[in-house]
């Protein structure tokens, strides 16, 4: 029984309950050493009746282990890996050791291990249980919440305990959390009731008051005080400081055979008896002085592992053994897995016999690091060679082995760690080349972290021509455009100096500066290969068909390949491509995909892009507090591409909602700021701003005009031509707005930018008494707007038409069947009218097969369908 524990087992029962009828949790609960985790998580096993229990733990000395916690996760399944598809079963089946490893992505074990899981419940409800998850490796730690954060309707449950105080951090976003408190004295008192009755009262009330609420004080102090160790004079210590007193003591007691016996134990990390006790024959130790240490329950025989009781007393006996002792113990760990040629333990027990540099021991620690590589384990890389580096004596290989721990922790998302390697690395380097790549991994931590401006410092500082083009692109997005021309000054790299005339030309305050511009960037992406950075080029020239072609096929590939990191870059040009094609739906169930992956693996540049994009949809929409907050988010760095966007976004809610003065204010300032071409779309708000105050507006409208001719886009000519007409008197007018229209109209134009022209000119002739001419226009807008989901722009294009007379139908028009659907369940949806089976879709989307079914039943009947096969005919 569980004392004083009604509000945990309640929670852990809650799930159990969810999770036998479909529906997915997690929870992590959190507390200090010894306040009960590991006995609450027992009692989930215990309760999980019907249910499949997969148990694994974190180990403090296999925290540099890649995959070590998967690896006891999954022990006995993993003859379900070939099963999974195959891009997935690879990924897995290399970070198990069980097939050669090949390049990708770092979050498609995470995909591969949800997918494992759901297929599992399939058979029978699932728990995942995992102790100690704060020491866990990292590269377990960050699969493990992958697929936490995509359960959604499967009959899974996963629990997670993480201590609090003196062990590393266990950061678990977007995992609900439940922090256990100390007993309170009644359930103190029972609890010690259960498990000492024969103490004296007094005794008892002793013990109660030591132990401060903490259970596991309260299960060994009562066995101290009989055998005469419990602590007195000691009340200033937190809990677990006696407890770990209470285990010293216990293991002191114990013949010194056992206890060096444990020391291998506690300093060995796969729990693995033969290993043990092949280490143990060196020291002319066997299996029975293991038996003194089982009868006083130190020690366990579990699943075919050995393991402590408590993760503490692992720690008690590796803290209390003399350096001696450790380093004998490791060297011989070392020879037995030498000769089972392990060389990532072997490296790892020669490191930790170390007491000072040692080459060959360096040497080993690289092998190591390249092996764990093979695994794509990352931060195991980094731990490698970052342990290779303070063993290596010579200078120079000591900061080239420190900056390859940089690299490696670099991929694995480690911001802050990178930063320390290479401030320790960079004053052992003499190579120019390995000086320049400190810098421009600095530049990268800073641009990363939306300080473009920062990072463009740091790549002019480093000297070296081949950083000068990312620094032109710092320099760019922070609004710097001296910077950008003083950097193409020192190079004579044509591509720099490419891109810093694009970056001048299109943001000059000249219109004539744009043709410069223009040209510079039609040069730069005739001589590059295609990327999600030439897809943005093109997008700059208005061509949004060009990008949106591209990022299309990128994303399949991205998808197919599971290519999580990749994907995310490639829907930040699809999803910008389908707003201006008018893709709303698509555009929007991409822009949520992105954010999510972005958040999950902490991408501030690309959270703020991809805002940018939902802040306008929004807009558009007429949702002010989502524009708002997703504004904010987009303005975080204070600066940069996104920012001004942002602000875009807002000027075109404060023009779609009729408050033409904030639009101006907003907006007047923005266009003539110093990245002109990131606010040039919010060019044809301002003059819709303006004409409605009255107020004239000159010089940005013929910046606009200027750019259309040069990029050559009819859509883009057409909007010119509608900003012009709103500023033109009757005689031109008509003619120019005509002009918009018809531009607008041709095959790949920008559905929105039409029926605003649409509107405009429908209201012009509306107010010249042109009802007739006025109302096939301002019906045609109409219908846009509503398919776009431009609510406020719909309901004026409904006002005007009424104001010419004509005859309102007496339903509303069906609405489109796909803006009943979620973002997931659309993108569900469009997967499915291909022909993919729910297990292609999951791996597509990075969900388990039931959830994709799960999005499936949910949109059928909001489509009106029900089965796959009329999927195909829906217009998708």
């Amino acid at each position: 029984m569980l004392h004083g524990r009604e509000e945990e087992t309640a929670a852990v029962e809650e799930l159990l309950r969810r999770a036998r009828q479909g529906r997915s949790g997690a929870l992590v609960l959190r507390g200090e050493a010894g306040i009960g985790k590991s006995a609450v998580l027992d009692h989930a096993a215990d309760q999980a009746t019907g249910m499949r229990v997969l148990r694994g733990t974190g180990i403090e000395s296999e925290a540099s282990l890649p995959f070590a916690g998967l690896h006891l996760l999954l022990n006995g399944l993993t003859d379900r890996i070939g099963d999974l598809p195959e891009p997935q079963s690879a990924a897995l089946r290399a970070a198990l050791s069980l097939a050669p490893a090949r390049d990708g992505d770092r979050f498609l074990v995470g995909a591969a291990l949800l997918t494992l899981l759901a297929e599992l419940a399939e058979e029978t409800p699932l728990l995942c249980v995992v102790d100690d998850a704060h020491w866990l490796d990292h590269a377990s730690n960050e699969a493990l919440l992958f697929a936490a954060c995509r359960l959604e309707a499967e009959p899974i449950a996963l629990l997670f305990a993480a201590r609090d105080l003196h062990a590393p951090p266990f950061a678990a976003d977007g995992v609900p959390e439940l922090r256990l408190s100390p007993l309170a004295g009644s359930a103190a008192h029972a609890l010690l009731e259960e498990n000492a009755p024969d103490l004296p009262r007094h005794v008892r009330e002793g013990i109660v008051e030591a132990a401060q609420g903490n259970p596991l004080a309260l299960h060994e102090f009562p066995a101290a005080q009989r055998a005469g160790r419990q602590p007195r004079g000691v009340a200033p210590l937190p809990p677990h400081s006696r407890i770990q007193q209470t285990f010293a003591d216990l293991i002191d007691e114990l013949p010194p055979a056992t206890r060096t016996l444990l020391l291998i134990t506690a300093a060995e990390n796969t729990g693995e008896p033969d290993v043990v006790l092949a280490a143990a024959r060196q020291f002319g130790i066997g299996l029975a002085d293991l038996e003194a240490a089982e009868h006083r329950r130190v020690v366990r025989h579990v699943d075919g592992r050995l393991d402590f009781r408590h993760p503490m007393i692992r720690s008690v006996v590796y803290q209390s053994a003399t350096l001696g002792e450790k380093i004998a113990v490791h060297t011989g760990l070392a020879a037995v897995f030498g000769r089972r040629r392990n060389i990532c333990q072997r490296a790892w027990h020669l490191a930790a016999a170390s007491t000072g540099p040692d080459e060959s021991v360096a040497a080993a620690l690289v092998e190591a690091a390249e092996s764990d590589r093979s695994l794509g384990g990352h931060a195991s890389v980094a731990a490698a060679y970052e342990r290779a580096g303070e063993l290596t004596p010579d200078l120079e290989a000591r900061g080239t082995r420190l900056l390859a721990a940089a690299r490696a922790a670099r991929e694995a998302g480690q911001p802050e760690r990178v930063r320390a390697l290479v401030d320790e690395a960079e004053p052992c380097l003499e190579d120019p080349g390995s000086r320049a790549e400190c810098q421009a991994l600095r530049a990268v931590l800073a641009e990363e972290d939306n300080r473009p401006l920062e990072a463009h410092r740091i790549l002019v500082d480093a000297h070296d021509d081949g950083m000068l083009f990312r620094a032109v692109e710092t320099a760019w997005a922070a609004g710097d455009f001296d910077a950008v021309a003083r950097t193409a000054q020192h190079t004579q790299d044509s591509g720099v100096r490419l891109l810093a005339r694009a970056a001048v030309g299109l943001n000059g305050a000249e219109p004539d500066d744009l043709a410069d511009g223009v040209a510079a960037l039609r040069e730069l992406i005739g001589t590059a290969m295609p990327s999600a950075t030439v897809a943005w080029w093109r997008l700059l020239l208005g061509d949004h068909r060009a990008a949106h072609d591209w990022a299309l096929t990128a994303e399949r590939e991205a998808r197919t390949r599971g290519a999580v990191g990749s994907l995310l870059h490639v829907l930040g040009v699809l999803t910008r491509a389908q707003l201006h094609q008018g893709q709303r739906y698509d555009a929007l169930a991409g822009g949520m995909e992105a954010l999510r992956i972005a958040r999950d693996i902490g991408q501030g540049q690309a959270i703020t892009y991809v805002s940018t994009v939902l802040a306008h949809l929004a807009a558009m929409d007429g949702d002010e507090q989502r524009c708002a907050d997703l504004a904010t988010e987009a303005r975080r760095p204070g600066t940069g591409h996104s920012y001004v966007r942002a602000a875009c976004a807002l000027g075109l809610l404060d023009l779609g909602l009729g408050r033409h003065e904030a639009a101006w204010d907003r907006l007047s300032s923005l266009v003539d700021g110093a990245n002109r071409m990131d606010a040039l779309s919010a060019v044809p708000d301002l003059v819709e701003a303006a004409a409605r105050l009255g107020r004239r507006v000159r010089a940005p409208v013929e910046r606009y005009a200027r750019w259309a001719e040069l990029v050559e886009q009819p859509w883009a000519q057409g909007v010119a031509q509608r900003c012009r007409a709103l500023l033109s008197p009757d005689d031109v007018a008509e003619q120019r707005f005509s002009a918009a229209v018809e531009l607008g109209r041709r095959t790949g134009g920008r559905p929105f930018e039409l029926a605003r022209s649409e509107l405009l000119y429908g209201e012009w002739l509306r107010r010249r008494r042109r009802r007739a001419d006025a109302r096939p226009l301002l019906r045609s807008a109409a219908e846009e707007f509503e398919r776009l989901g431009a609510t406020p722009w719909a309901e004026r294009a409904r006002t005007e038409l009424r104001a010419t007379g004509e005859t309102l139908r007496t339903r509303d028009p069906e609405p489109d069947p796909l803006s009943r659907l979620t973002p997931q369940e659309l993108q569900v949806v469009r997967l499915a009218s291909r022909g993919l089976s729910n297990r292609d879709i999951g791996a597509q989307l990075f969900l388990s097969p039931r959830t994709v079914g799960y999005h499936l039943y949910k949109a059928y009947p909001k489509l009106g369908v029900a089965s796959r096969r009329e999927l195909a005919g829906l217009r998708t």
